[in-house]
């Protein structure tokens, strides 16, 4: 290298260096900086009253994504990159990145639309265009579930929010619906005297309204009973076993002088859930 050379390093070097240094010292102390801001918020919102937790996953990601843009733009001034070309530059970016990720953009929409709307909240168990679990984490782009079994899930928010959502915890009453399917030969009124007594004699069963049996359908020659009692949420799932247990047992005790038996079968909304499906159990999740 000739002494010119050499010269022009050093000149080149005394002019950028600093912009350079300053620059990767900035985008250092940045991303740090992003990950404790974003930690904080992810420790202290929860405990800040009148904050729905629900908000939490989606501040802390922007929270963490503003600092880092903001990091960017200011390492960039430092190597003589002016503001407002970076602006400009981020307009323009800005619109290409709208039009090649719209699915990306509506998912972050539908992620305000589901913390602004309430529609499912974390800890509760929800169903929706396909999936299903307890709602662990909603995020900037996508919802975080688990399934009653452990499995991690992770669905993109626009298929939540674009589809209807079962919720089967957020209502404080849950009605439990049993179907007795019995022959048309038993005793209609001793029957459903006998379910109505186990549906009483529950204590989770609240009285307001009444627990009620009615005959539900007649199909060839059998009858349906349907017992119909209201619990608490929690209890719905407990209620519902020993209540199906018991009216099974009950039943079959009426028709045993006969020789016969009662079929029972746990009823199903149709306005809002799909054949088969059930609340699961909750309790171990």
């Amino acid at each position: 290298m000739t002494t010119t050379n050499f010269q022009e390093v050093l000149a080149w070097l005394a002019t950028y260096a600093p912009g350079i240094l300053s620059a990767i010292a900035v985008l250092v102390v940045g991303w740090q900086v992003a990950k404790l801001a974003s930690r904080l918020v992810e420790r202290n919102l929860p405990r800040a009253p009148g904050i729905d937790r629900n908000f939490t996953p989606l501040l802390v990601q922007v929270t963490r994504y503003g600092i880092i843009v903001f990091t960017l733009i200011t390492a960039l001034s430092f190597v003589g990159v002016s503001s407002t070309s970076i602006y400009a530059v981020l307009a323009a970016a800005g619109l290409a990145i709208a039009l090649a990720l719209q699915n990306t953009l509506s998912n972050i929409a539908a992620g305000i639309m589901l913390i602004w709307q309430r529609p499912i909240a974390i800890g509760e168990y929800v169903v929706g265009n396909g999936v299903a679990g307890i709602v662990v984490e909603i995020g900037l782009f996508g919802t975080r579930l688990r399934s009653t079994s452990g499995l991690y899930i992770f669905v993109p928010n626009q298929t939540l929010w674009s589809g209807a959502i079962t919720n089967h915890s957020r209502e404080a009453r849950r009605r439990v619906d049993v179907n007795i399917t019995i022959p048309d030969s038993a005793d209609v009124g001793k029957s459903r005297a006998a379910m109505l007594e186990i549906a009483v004699a529950d204590k989770r069963v609240v009285s307001d309204p009444a627990p009620t049996v009615h005959v539900e359908a007649f199909i060839g020659d059998k009858i349906v009973l349907q017992l119909r009692a209201w619990v608490a949420t929690p209890d719905y799932l407990p209620a519902l076993r020993d209540v199906t247990e018991k009216g099974k047992t009950a039943i079959n005790k009426i028709l045993a002088a006969k020789g016969e038996h009662a079929e029972v079968a746990l009823a199903a909304d149709p306005h809002t859930q799909a054949p088969g499906e059930r609340t699961p159990d909750l309790s171990a999740s």
